[in-house]
């Protein structure tokens, strides 16, 4: 799940605080070098600076598999994967690959009547709602078989998570709502104190602390304002859409998250959900009704470097293909493998995966999608989480363990966490996953600012989800300029030449210090720089690199 830059924190116990202004990352920083320029980013200026010169590249397909990309966003646009053998809008699979009108990728969560699925349940419902229809009414486990008592026992457990869940969302929803009447009558409070005054630390000097609890949240705000640079109408602007985001997230919980009755599968999309396989549902709309994630992820890989707007991708000869397979709320393994499977026949060289859930449905059919693109040689590169969890000891899908046991590992998988851009022991984000064994480097992932829709906007986001693409967008610099390197070769190149980060840092989530070995296996940050020259002096082991269908 991505987790948005905020300048305002609410927190709701017994009384209600704001933090109001937060240090700014430094422009462009996760493209940026650590000796050069103070902060963890990946070197990617510094390669195009030293490294390039007059080296030739070869146009590199990168999939990305998310909630859908703004297609004509000002910097993406150019850098859009374009099947060349599909007329566009005439209703004809034209190059008979079972998806009609697939131009610049495909939307699995679409009906053929252009509807899109948007707002979905977390898998653990699914489970809940799968296990209710069989066990629900069980009064007695007596005559059940082994397998039977299992799923029973599933049954029990993923029941009780969805109802806490969701009683502990509406109690949010109704402290949130409790919040918005305290917070706007404070904000009115602090307007009939402001006056005709001038918003200043004299001024505010000259308040005190306040006489009771309204005046005193009022004089907090105008403190706050001040500190931020901002007015009072700036401000209640700023405090209602947190508000209103936090309602709506809550909300969402409560009406889609863990509610065990909505399924919009059926009505829209209208495909056999008991088939795995399945091919050829959707829609030709890689868009679809929300592409902010998608679209975020998409610019961090490849958005054009050399057009003077908004930011700069870490790739500088890509094409995105968007896939859309993530909801709001978890993905089905269904169209996830279905995904992988779409990108590689149709030439993507990399796969980037921000999306991740607690529950699988069907393994089985992921691994075999996965196991098809280490056939075919294409990387796949997943965000690790934003729970701060261990994931050695925590379960995360889809993950590169195959196999009932787990046991064996895919080979062209790359499991990230995320970065900050702070230094020494808060360089760990304190929301990223973890885990010395499952999760295999570090990448930038805080207050990555990239494209969102529409056509010219941009914002700061951080997550794993953000760390992801910038690991992808390094993994497609490589493939780009030594198409001679198979995935596995690029894999290894990347893991062999992270930059170590030494000291102790904090556990993700706590203020335990421990070494950032522990967090991952490589113990260090993927640079473009390192991982450029080792390429370079890496001999190939394929026999032609693949021409891209762009």
């Amino acid at each position: 799940m991505n987790i948005k830059t905020i300048k305002i924190t609410l927190t709701v116990c017994l009384a209600l605080s704001f933090t109001l202004g937060y240090a700014q990352a430094p422009e462009n920083w996760f493209n940026l070098d650590y000796n050069a320029d103070g902060v963890r980013g990946v070197s990617t200026e510094k390669v195009y600076q030293e490294l390039v010169k007059d080296r030739k590249s070869t146009t590199v397909i990168v999939a990305v598999i998310d909630s859908g990309v703004d297609s004509e966003h000002e910097d993406l646009k150019d850098v859009m994967w374009v099947n060349a053998d599909e007329i566009p809008g005439n209703g004809i699979d034209d190059d008979k690959n079972g998806y009609v009108d697939d131009i610049h990728g495909w939307n699995f969560l679409g009906g053929k009547d252009g509807r899109n699925v948007n707002d979905e349940t977390l898998e653990v419902t699914r489970l809940y709602a799968h296990y209710r229809k069989l066990y629900g009414d069980l009064e007695s486990t007596d005559g059940l078989s082994k397998k039977q008592k299992k799923e029973y026992e599933v049954f029990k457990k993923v029941k009780k998570e969805v109802e806490d869940e969701r009683n502990g969302a509406k109690a949010q929803l109704a402290s949130f709502e409790m919040t918005e009447t305290m917070v706007m009558g404070g904000l009115k409070k602090a307007k009939e104190l402001l006056g005709d005054n001038e918003l200043n630390e004299d001024f505010i000097g000259g308040l005190g602390e306040g006489s009771d609890p309204s005046e005193a949240m009022a004089i907090r705000l105008l403190q706050g304002a001040a500190e931020d640079g901002m007015n009072l109408e700036e401000l209640e602007k700023e405090i209602a859409g947190q508000i209103e985001g936090a309602k709506n997230y809550f909300q969402g919980q409560v009406d889609y998250f863990y509610n065990p009755d909505w399924n919009p599968r059926p009505d829209i999309i209208k495909d056999d959900y008991s088939n795995s396989y399945e091919k050829g549902y959707g829609n030709s709309d890689v868009k679809g009704p929300d592409a902010g994630h998608g679209t975020h992820v998409a610019g961090i890989i490849g958005a054009v470097r050399d057009n003077n707007l908004g930011m700069m991708g870490v790739a500088d000869n890509v094409r995105i293909m968007s896939l859309r397979a993530v909801p709001n709320g978890d993905e089905h393994d269904k169209d996830v493998a279905n995904a992988i499977i779409y990108a590689v026949d149709n030439g993507a060289s990399v796969i980037n995966m921000s999306f991740g859930k607690s529950y699988g449905w069907d393994k089985p059919a992921v691994d075999a999608a996965v196991k098809y693109a280490c056939k075919k040689d294409v990387l796949l590169v997943h965000a690790a989480g934003n729970s701060n969890q261990d994931n050695d000891t925590a379960s995360n899908f889809p993950n590169d363990r195959m196999g009932k046991k787990g046991k064996k590992m895919a080979k062209n998988w790359i499991e990230v966490g995320a970065l900050s851009w702070k230094k020494g022991e808060d360089a760990p984000a304190r929301f990223s996953n973890y885990g010395a064994a499952n999760v295999d480097l570090f990448a930038p992932g805080v207050d990555i600012y990239s494209t969102v829709p529409d056509v010219d906007e941009y914002e700061a986001n951080s997550g794993t989800s953000m760390a992801s693409p910038v690991c992808a967008g390094v993994a497609a610099l490589l493939r780009s300029y030594f198409p001679e390197l198979t995935a596995v070769q690029v894999k290894d190149i990347l893991m062999s030449t992270v930059v170590p980060v030494k000291g102790d840092v904090k556990l993700p989530g706590s203020d335990e210090k421990v070494k950032m070995s522990e967090l991952c296996k490589t113990g260090g940050v993927v640079n473009a720089y390192e991982a450029f020259k080792a390429a370079a002096k890496t001999k190939g082991k394929k026999k032609g690199s693949k021409k891209p269908r762009a």
